[in-house]
């Protein structure tokens, strides 16, 4: 079937969330992360003497409050309905981690412990599990989803973060030894990420540093605002819906396996896009910009499949560009002022009461009561100011006080259609 949103799971998905108090954005990427981990390295698109597989790093960034969890929980319970089990623990070290994904997570029990049915010999059952390790054919995926990411982490764990980082286009065997003595081998590991996370929850997880390294090249942050709806009474979810989506997904895993194609049109559409990109500007995303076409072609991978489809066509590349588009132009909000300049928590602190503002805000009237608990004097507040100013993030209106600078998305983007896009509407 050719790809057409309207054919699309993911549309699906999304119209049967419509009423909801989640953000849309956040539905929609967490379904894009639930299909993409049930594809794990069952299709591939080649390119150059390596291929692309779909997995993806994907984190859902907002205030608390902002129903982060309730997407990612709800893909979650879809996707175990479907059949899929390698959901890595809530939480986990590196060293168990590997561990676990050595042993496949399907396989492990609820307290992380072999789980050896007694009509099958332990040692030998065992032994099955481990007899792959030597195919190179042979792949080793999980999806790690969690609501509370800082949770699962912890923070500043930098050697977890380095690991992920290595293992997101992770092709061959894997070998380490952790810290235990004993070796780790893992077939072409596969992993997809869908947690949930603050832009102070950031701050909390990252040090600095990592910002110039790999994995924020790999991470997409999706961000959003409360979405204003106030629903007191949810309703339940129909078991007609239900059933639908989960007979979706489960069409997608057991019929979806081999090479991804490209139309002609594609082809010449994905070309223009590589060659004319529209990077972000913020210099923190300097490495994702180097990676952008990888996720680009990681979402129409997904995006095709979403319609039961091996090929990518150009009303495919359209959509997941727009996707995209959507998701980049909110992406240095998730960081907020993350970095490594002195006082940026306080920084982020004063963009979102001004972001949120109806009218100016004065320093001493408004802006020092809201951060005088975390600066010591009220001209440290002015040095924030005028730093604001110069890099023009705020606004002063003589009289009045200060106003954020709002950049504006170039809704005549080359190759999107916001309007495929309910975001948009």
């Amino acid at each position: 079937m050719l790809f057409t949103p309207a054919n699309s799971l993911i549309e699906q998905y999304l119209d049967i969330k419509a009423d909801t108090e989640t953000p849309i954005i956040f539905h929609r990427w967490s379904i894009l992360t639930t299909i993409a981990s049930l594809l794990a390295r069952n299709v591939y698109l080649p390119f150059g003497q390596d291929n692309i597989y779909p997995n993806m790093y994907v984190m859902l960034v907002g205030d608390p409050g902002t129903r982060k969890s309730t997407a990612i929980k709800h893909s979650k319970a879809f996707l175990q309905l479907s059949g899929y089990e390698k959901i890595a623990a809530d939480k986990s070290s590196k060293e168990k981690f590997l561990l676990d994904l050595q042993t496949g997570f399907d396989k492990l029990d609820e307290d992380g412990i072999l789980d050896i049915p007694s009509d099958m010999g332990g040692k030998e059952f065992i032994a099955s599990i481990y007899a792959n390790q030597d195919d190179i054919n042979a792949t080793s995926d999980c999806l790690i989803c969690a609501d509370e990411f800082n949770a699962f982490l912890g923070h500043g764990n930098v050697e977890f973060v380095d690991l992920l980082t290595n293992l997101w286009d992770y092709g061959g065997m894997y070998r380490n030894r952790i810290k235990t003595g004993k070796s780790i081998r893992i077939p072409n590991p596969t992993i997809n990420i869908l947690g949930g996370n603050t832009p102070t929850g950031i701050s909390m997880a990252f040090p600095p540093e990592v910002i110039g390294q790999g994995f924020f090249s790999r991470l997409l942050l999706i961000f959003s605002e409360p979405s204003g709806k106030r629903i007191p009474f949810p309703t339940s979810l129909a078991t007609e819906d239900r059933d639908s989506i989960v007979a979706g997904l489960t069409s997608i895993r057991a019929t979806l396996a081999g090479e991804v194609t490209l139309t002609t049109e594609a082809r010449s559409i994905l070309g223009d896009i590589y060659r004319e990109p529209t990077d972000l500007k913020d210099i923190r995303f300097k490495h994702y910009n180097s990676r952008r076409f990888t996720h680009l072609l990681k979402l129409c991978i997904v995006c095709a499949a979403s319609a039961g489809s091996l090929e990518i066509n150009s009303d495919c590349v359209i959509y997941a560009n727009s996707i995209l588009t959507m998701a980049e132009f909110y992406m240095p909000k998730a960081l907020g002022e993350f970095g490594k300049a002195r006082n940026s928590d306080v920084t982020t602190k004063i963009l979102d009461a001004l972001d949120r503002a109806e009218t100016p805000m004065q320093i001493e009237t408004h802006l020092w009561p809201l951060v005088s608990r975390d600066l010591e004097k009220l001209t440290h507040l002015g040095e924030i100011m005028a730093g604001l100013l110069s890099a023009h993030k705020v606004q002063f209106i003589k009289g009045q006080g200060f106003l954020p600078i709002r950049p504006r998305l170039n809704f005549n983007t080359a190759h999107t259609n916001f309007s495929l896009l309910r975001e948009y509407s």
